[in-house]
């Protein structure tokens, strides 16, 4: 099949290769001249693993190509993605400027049937937009005869393994239209996804307003998971429990499962925040309040500074004088995202205080350096490794749970480190393993704080271990800004 893929962002990009790997012949159409001669280069703008090697793969077999020139990318399309950003607004909700903007172009170019996928995520009620928009554009030219149907097809992808989910999808949700040509789409979409479906049918389908609601609400739902257990976290932490094995013998029911329980300090991204606000404010439109996923938002942006309580708690509020390696910046592993992440409303509030801060992530530094450094130069370096990042540390946070944090060489650790302290944001290590290496450790919800003595509300310093004695000076952390 003839496919155009308009937006080589994140979801675009993704959309385009995995299909071309089926066999399709696709075209992804972008409007920066820059992001096309990188990509036409065999370039990729994002990290996403393995995705290089398949835009590579497809460009060099003549299936993916990539240009800024909507018209002639147009000619001999059977289908047509719609897949750019749809930003939040001041008040929350979706910003449709690009996805009718695209529309407008298609109007303004196409010829013959053509069936227009929203693969953005849109709010309820954006087909009928994108066809009101290309219908005026072909009345404008005289070609209003000209027949297409817009189906909604959202994504649902996650940021580390969104090859893996749009090759071998739990589901494929296709909203269409009650008409004839909603059935003439409905044959080119089963031809589009039947390699996908070969062994199982995966796909759902349903009506247009339908689908574009699904994906808000299950993004809500993931979300609601994710703060219910920050609550839960933040209770155990109170009462001496261990969220860990609530959160294994929460998980254990079939009705519950496991996913999406883990406490952490925080969700980010460009999906989860800005899916939950537009899920709000739709509903407000319709007078309707979302009480339940307002209340996700509001245990989010409190989690967020669960790393920072426990820094103040542990050194004070006063943080000058104060060194703390952070390792992860991006707002999960296996991306290069920051959009949103945790770690910069964390690096945000103990610099305020007046810390010193020097950051490690394996992927995201550059993204990390154009969002931090702005703002804080004077008060945060990046290192070049995780181990470089604790010279002379009072205290690592762990941030982001990449893989290559999970087993680290403590002894190495503790000889780098001034002070012993781990607050582990992402549950990594086991409180009594800490232990017996020596460190003062603090998880999320973990019965923890061992080795920390609670003095009048803040942890004592001198009862924290240290790797330096009164006389020896400690070294000063090698920073690269």
């Amino acid at each position: 099949m003839n496919i155009v893929v308009v937006g080589a962002g994140y979801v675009g990009l993704v959309t385009a290769a995995c299909l071309a790997e089926s066999g399709n012949r696709v075209v992804g159409v972008d409007h920066d001249p820059a992001r096309v001669l990188l990509l036409q280069a065999g370039g990729v703008p994002i990290h996403e693993p393995g995705l290089d090697d398949l835009v590579q793969r497809n460009q060099q077999a003549g299936r993916l190509s990539f240009t800024t020139a909507m018209p002639q990318a147009l000619a001999d399309a059977e289908v047509v993605f719609i897949a750019v950003g749809t930003p939040p607004t001041e008040d929350g909700s979706a910003d449709l400027q690009h996805v009718l903007a695209v529309a407008r172009q298609i109007g303004q170019h196409m010829h013959g049937f053509k069936v227009v996928v929203n693969k953005s995520t849109v709010p309820v009620g954006t087909a009928q937009r994108v066809t009101a928009e290309i219908q005026a554009q072909l009345d404008e030219r005289g070609q209003g005869e000209v027949p297409f149907v817009v189906v909604s097809n959202p994504e649902f992808l996650k940021e580390g393994a969104a090859i893996e989910d749009f090759m071998r999808p739990d589901r494929i949700v296709v909203g269409l239209p009650d008409s004839p040509l909603g059935e003439r789409a409905r044959m080119l979409m089963t031809r589009l996804y039947q390699p996908f479906n070969r062994h199982h049918d995966r796909t759902v389908w349903m009506d247009v307003l339908s689908a574009e609601l699904t994906k808000y609400a299950a993004n809500a739902m993931l979300a609601t998971r994710i703060s219910f257990m920050n609550e839960v976290a933040l209770l155990a932490d109170e009462m001496g429990a261990d969220v860990d094995s609530v959160r294994r013998g929460m998980g254990s029911d079939e009705r519950i499962g496991h996913s999406f329980l883990y406490a952490g300090t925080g969700y980010g991204g460009s999906c989860f925040p800005k899916d939950t606000r537009a899920l709000v404010r739709s509903a407000a439109e319709h007078g309707l309040p979302m009480h339940v996923v307002q209340a996700v938002e509001t245990v989010n942006a409190r989690q967020k500074d669960r790393l920072v309580s426990l820094v103040t708690r542990t050194f004070g509020h006063d943080l000058r004088g104060v060194t703390l390696a952070i390792w992860g910046l991006a707002f999960k592993p296996n991306t290069n995202d920051m959009r949103e992440a945790p770690s910069l409303h964390i690096v945000g509030e103990l610099v305020a205080r007046g810390a010193r801060l020097v950051a490690h992530d394996p992927v995201a530094m550059p993204e990390a350096r154009a969002a931090l450094l702005p703002h804080h130069h004077a008060h945060i370096g990046f290192a070049d490794s995780p181990m470089s990042a604790l010279d002379a540390a009072d205290a690592l946070l762990i941030v982001t749970e990449w893989k290559c944090f999970h087993n680290p060489d403590f002894a190495a650790m503790g000889q780098r480190m001034r002070q012993r302290i781990i607050l582990d944001g992402r549950n990594l290590y086991d409180p009594q393993q800490m232990q017996e290496a020596g460190f003062a450790y603090h998880g999320i919800g973990r019965r923890n704080a061992l080795g920390l003595s609670v003095v009048a509300g803040q942890m004592s310093r001198t009862h924290l271990p240290s790797t330096t004695t009164a006389q020896e000076a400690p070294r000063a952390p090698r920073l690269h800004h």
